[in-house]
C-alpha cells in the first residue's frame, strides 16, 4: 500500500469519526429533557464501552478460553497448561528469571534515581545532570539493548577489543569475560539495561517530589538539628511516599512485561528467557497457543494485585 492510499484512509476515517459525531449530536440535539440528556449521555459513552469490550475484554477471555486448550483440535486440557508452567524444568527457569527481574528492577532504579536526585537537587549543574540520566529514557528498549550489546561485545583477550566492558577488564589486566553468554550472571548484565533507562523515569517523578516539599517543614527540620541522612531519612522519603509507590509499581508493571530486551540481547538464549518473551516463543514460535495463552493469563494475574494495590494507596491519600 503506497504512502497515497493511506492518507486517503486516514482522511476517510476521520471524515467518519466526524460524521458519527455530528450525527449523534442531531439527534439527540431534539430531546431537552432530562430522558434526553441522559440519551445523550449515552450515545456517547456507548460507542466507547463497544470498543473496549471488542478491544479489551473479548481478547483477554478468548485468551483465558484459550489457556484451557492445547495446541491441537483435541479440544480441553483443563489445568494441564498452568501445570506444565510451574513443573516444566524449563518454565520453572523462565519463572525464576521473571522473579528476578521484578525484584530488582524496581527497587533499584527507585534507589538510584531517588539518590540522583536527592545529590543534584538545587545545584549549579542540576539540569544538565538530570539530562544526563533522563537521557535513556528517550531510547526505545530495542535501541538500549544495542547499545549494550556493544558494551558487553567478547573478543578473546589477544584481540583488540569493541566492547567497552570487555576493554576495561582488558586494561586492569584481566581476561575478557561472556556477559551475555555466561550463566547465571548474564540475567543480572540484562537487567542492568532495564535499570539503566528507568533510572531516568523515578529521579523525575522523585526529584519533583522534592521539590514540592513545604520549604517551612525542610527548615523546621534543620531548626531542629536535623540534617544529613537523618533529613533524608525522616523528612524526605516520608514527604514524597505516595510518587515513590506510583515509581516502583510502574516499574514493576514495566518490568513484568519486559520483552524487548531479552529479545534483543540474547533471543532468549542461555537461559535468560522472561515470562512476556516465553509468551511469544510458545504462540508464535512453537505453535503452542495453549501454553502461551497461559502465561498471558499469569502476567495478568501477577500484574493485578500491583495496580489494585496502587489504587487503593491513592485513595487512602485523597482521603486525607
Amino acid at each position: 500500500m503506497s504512502t497515497g492510499e493511506k492518507f486517503v484512509q486516514l482522511l476517510i476515517c476521520i471524515a467518519v469519526f466526524f460524521g458519527v459525531v455530528a450525527l449523534i449530536l442531531l439527534l439527540t440535539s431534539r430531546f431537552r429533557s432530562r430522558n434526553g440528556e441522559r440519551l445523550q449521555f449515552v450515545a456517547f459513552v456507548l460507542p466507547a464501552i463497544a470498543l473496549i469490550a471488542l478491544g479489551l475484554l473479548y481478547p483477554a477471555i478468548n485468551t483465558i478460553y484459550q489457556s484451557f486448550r492445547d495446541n491441537t483440535s483435541s479440544g480441553f486440557v483443563g489445568f494441564d497448561n498452568y501445570q506444565t508452567v510451574f513443573t516444566n524444568s524449563e518454565q520453572i527457569k523462565v519463572l525464576r528469571n521473571t522473579a528476578l527481574w521484578v525484584a530488582l528492577v524496581p527497587i533499584v532504579s527507585t534507589f538510584v534515581g531517588l539518590v540522583y536526585a536527592v545529590l543534584v537537587d538545587r545545584s549549579r549543574f542540576e539540569k544538565f545532570a538530570k539530562g544526563l540520566i533522563f537521557l535513556p529514557m528517550a531510547i526505545s528498549l530495542v535501541g538500549a539493548s544495542i547499545i549494550w550489546k556493544f558494551v558487553y561485545d567478547y573478543r578473546d583477550a589477544e584481540n583488540s577489543q569493541i566492547g567497552l566492558a570487555n576493554q576495561v577488564l582488558k586494561s586492569l589486566g584481566f581476561d575478557t569475560y561472556q556477559f551475555l553468554l555466561t550463566e547465571p550472571w548474564n540475567n543480572l548484565f540484562l537487567i542492568v539495561i532495564m535499570i539503566w533507562v528507568q533510572a531516568g523515569f523515578a529521579m523525575t517523578i522523585l526529584s519533583a517530589s522534592i521539590k514540592a516539599i513545604p520549604e517551612d517543614i525542610v527548615e523546621a527540620a534543620k531548626l531542629d538539628g536535623v540534617g544529613g541522612l537523618r533529613m533524608f531519612r525522616y523528612i524526605t522519603v516520608p514527604s514524597i511516599r505516595p510518587s515513590l509507590i506510583v515509581v516502583v509499581t510502574t516499574i514493576s508493571i514495566t518490568t513484568l512485561k519486559v520483552f524487548d530486551i531479552v529479545r534483543t540481547a540474547t533471543g532468549g538464549n542461555f537461559d535468560t528467557s522472561v515470562l512476556a518473551y516465553e509468551f511469544y516463543v510458545q504462540s508464535f514460535r512453537s505453535n503452542n497457543a495453549g501454553l502461551g495463552a497461559a502465561l498471558a493469563v499469569l502476567i495478568f494475574v501477577l500484574v493485578m494485585p500491583i495496580v489494585i494495590y496502587n489504587v487503593r494507596q491513592m485513595r487512602k491519600l485523597e482521603a486525607r
